[in-house]
């Protein structure tokens, strides 16, 4: 029995420090590691990929199928150690610590509900061994949770089954399309995320407006408030009580004319927003406060409008993360990326221009 300790031991730490598997992820190393079962205590050597994560997510992720509560309540009884001690939750792992896990039961996974997860690769923008940038389809979250199965990093992650490292630097909507950013090295993702923290990035969008937008208006600076609706859907609205928020506007085209007067419609207006802030929903109430909502929005929009706009092809949200200018994690170079309106919504755009050009040469005529 000591000897099967022993070899379970050296396994584990084998795996763990890359000595063995190298290039698999963490995810699949889980999967191929020894049983835990309750007669038995893991020793794990923290990796250079892990380092500098807090205790308590290093066991989150490692350990799938246990509860976040069972493993919170083995950090603070003193079960798990690093290097021999007792350690915090909020503790930082280094590259080369050992962490004990005591005995536990692991959930085995629901092989079903991986194999519901369908691999997936995204268009690329830009791709090196620090971060990838992809063009996110509109309709799909970026991950999983909220009554949603899975997003984009759960299908990156069945697709690249080989990839050390993936992990989103930031969210979109599901209905948002554009510019989404994912991380494929800790130290990556911690300087992103601080630039992100101190709105650094230069995030602009492309969004269609429902009515005119305000004359000489350039600039939006209204609080933002999160809450909960009826249905228990994420809400925000301006309130003194949010946090503050700035959004940059400039109107690129305005839509107007006998063809939206038919279809029901006053005006239309092609928007470019430029966040100087990153809240929840922020373009979104933002354009709404200026009785301007999103063409689409079902959340905040004009609901009449919306419909009549399905009829004019409009199936979606007519939001895009259009550019982004970030510092490069590890050579500090400007990356300047763009991702074009994609088909769906330029084929509305050149719909209106048509009709409005039709409208034009009667009015010549």
């Amino acid at each position: 029995m000591g000897g099967l300790r022993l070899a379970a031991r050296a396994f584990c730490r084998a795996v763990f420090s890359g000595s063995l598997n190298r290039g698999v992820s963490k995810e699949r190393i889980i999967e191929n590691m020894p049983a835990i079962s309750k007669n038995s205590v893991n020793y794990l050597t923290v990796d250079e990929a892990a380092a500098g994560q807090r205790l308590d997510n290093f066991l989150i992720r490692l350990l799938k199928g246990v509860p976040k509560s069972h493993i919170h309540r083995i950090i603070r009884g003193g079960e798990v150690r690093v290097n021999k001690k007792r350690a915090a939750a909020d503790s930082r792992l280094a590259a080369g610590d050992e962490v004990r896990i005591p005995p536990l039961r692991v959930a085995q996974k629901d092989e079903t509900v991986q194999a519901a997860v369908p691999p997936r690769e995204f268009e690329i923008v830009f791709e090196d061994e620090h971060l990838l940038v992809v063009d996110k389809p509109s309709g799909v979250a970026v991950h999983g949770g909220s009554g949603v199965s899975f997003g984009v990093i759960e299908q990156l992650r069945r697709a690249r089954p080989q990839a050390r490292y993936l992990e989103l630097v930031h969210r979109l909507d599901k209905d948002t399309s554009g510019l989404l950013v994912v991380a494929k090295r800790r130290s990556a993702l911690v300087k992103l995320h601080e630039a992100w923290r101190n709105d650094r990035p230069k995030k602009v969008y492309l969004a269609l407006g429902v009515g005119a937008w305000p004359q000489g208006v350039r600039q939006v600076r209204l609080p933002l408030f999160k809450y909960t609706g009826a249905a228990g859907e994420k809400m925000v609205r301006v309130s003194e009580d949010g946090q503050s928020a700035h959004t940059l506007f400039r109107v690129l085209e305005r839509f107007g004319g006998e063809p939206l007067h038919m279809a029901g419609l006053s005006a239309l207006s092609l928007m470019e927003a430029t966040l100087r802030t990153g809240r929840t929903h922020q373009i979104r109430v933002h354009m709404q406060s200026q009785n301007c909502p999103i063409a689409g929005d079902e959340r905040y929009g004009d609901y009449t409008a919306n419909r009549r706009l399905k009829k004019l092809g409009l199936k979606r949200m007519f939001l895009h993360a259009h550019r982004l200018e970030i510092e490069h994690p590890a050579s500090g170079e400007t990356l300047a990326l763009t991702a074009p309106l994609p088909a769906d919504l330029q084929q509305v755009l050149d719909g209106l221009r048509q009709g409005a050009a039709a409208d034009t040469d009667k009015e010549a005529t």
